[in-house]
């Protein structure tokens, strides 16, 4: 299947393109604002369009209102003006009827769109969406969790209300638009976690008071791993290498690597030959930990969908930990002429039935 996703630069749309690229065959097309203008000419060739584009925030309510609208309209004239139908799925929002401008213009948006299907002959399917978080968010823009994390680590405070809210992670919400692209609902409306302004922020805390120590916190539920998984993204690349303390005495040094509170998961020790390379992979969820022990190496990452790789050069001498960011390609590559000793750890039990471990190389250009 040929897949439009619009607005495939933004947060969401980066999931989305994220997870089709990992887990789909589907030829995939990147419309963003820089080539908005190929926009018919994508959607005559392809059989679905995700539509994710839209306007969370600007200087005026009409503003807000109208640019939802007109990006729905463009949409829908491409749809029109197919030879054949295109289903339209579309990330609209729970939000959805409170009359906030933000609604009012998705609201619209989905009217326009539902349309112009309905006209085609086509699908749609209308994904009502929570409150979406995840890694890479824009703070003040994408999401208060952003915003959050983002004061934390500059040491400043938040303004918190006392609100309930559903949050859902950004990959989940990509999973229910993915979902659009087959079967009959016309409208998906996927659950997130349950929760409240408050207590995110106190999650969010206890995270960079532990994780500040090099410290693995507490991470109950699936919720907490997403939420801590956004926690670390923010934190990179800035925080790596962050070094360990070394306890020396009269008989060696001891090292402490891992210090996870509520959770075991699993440690494991490479040797790898002078010039030799492992890893070349990355990972949806799992959280996974490189210490090298012995011997010099260079840790290198690519953001998935992106040609820009981060290197890391590091020392056994100086034992330092590099965690790998979700999403993020890595591997690690023994620069020196002795064996390379590494210890790695990841959160949870490696399980060959779903390993979360998607094979790719570092060093090449993905284009979106």
């Amino acid at each position: 299947m040929k897949v439009v996703v619009t607005g495939a630069a933004g947060f969401l749309g980066w999931h989305t393109m994220a997870r089709l690229h990992t887990l789909t065959d589907h030829q995939v097309v990147a419309v963003t604002r820089d080539n908005w203008h190929s926009l018919v000419g994508e959607v005559s060739q392809a059989d679905a369009v995700i539509h994710v584009a839209g306007v969370n925030r600007a200087t005026t309510d009409a503003e807000v209102m109208d640019g939802n609208e007109q990006l729905a309209t463009d949409v829908a004239a491409a749809v029109r003006s197919s030879a054949h139908p295109v289903r339209i799925v579309y990330a609209s929002s729970t939000q959805v009827g409170n009359g906030t401008p933000y609604a009012v213009g998705k609201q619209r948006a989905g009217e326009i769109l539902a349309s112009a299907a309905k006209e085609s002959d086509a699908a749609y399917v209308d994904v009502r969406l929570p409150g979406v978080f995840g890694e890479h968010a824009r703070p003040r823009y994408n999401t208060f969790v952003a915003t959050f994390i983002d004061a934390l680590l500059h040491g400043e405070e938040p303004s918190v209300n006392d609100n309930p809210v559903e949050l859902l992670h950004a990959q989940d919400a990509s999973a229910a638009l993915i979902d659009g692209l087959t079967g009959q609902d016309a409208l998906k409306r996927p659950h997130g976690h349950e929760t409240s302004v408050p207590e995110v922020l106190s999650t969010l805390r206890s995270f960079h008071d532990v994780y500040s120590r090099g410290e693995i916190p507490e991470l109950p539920t699936k919720f907490h791993i997403d939420l801590f998984n956004t926690y670390r993204a923010a934190t990179f690349p800035d925080k790596y290498p962050f070094s360990l303390m070394v306890n020396a005495d009269q008989r060696g040094e001891l090292i402490e690597t891992v210090r996870a509170h509520g959770s075991g998961g699993q440690s494991f020790v490479s040797y790898t030959k002078p010039g030799m390379t492992r890893g070349e992979h990355f990972h949806l969820s799992k959280i996974e930990r490189f210490v090298v022990i012995k011997g010099n190496a260079r840790i290198s990452l690519r953001k998935v969908l992106t040609d820009q790789v981060i290197d890391f050069d590091v020392d056994g001498s100086k034992p330092a930990v590099i965690d790998m960011p979700t999403l993020w390609v890595h591997n690690i590559t023994n620069t020196g002429t002795e064996d390379l000793i590494t210890m790695f750890w990841a959160d949870q039990l490696f399980n060959p039935a779903a390993p979360d471990t998607y094979w790719e190389p570092v060093r090449s250009v993905v284009s979106a």
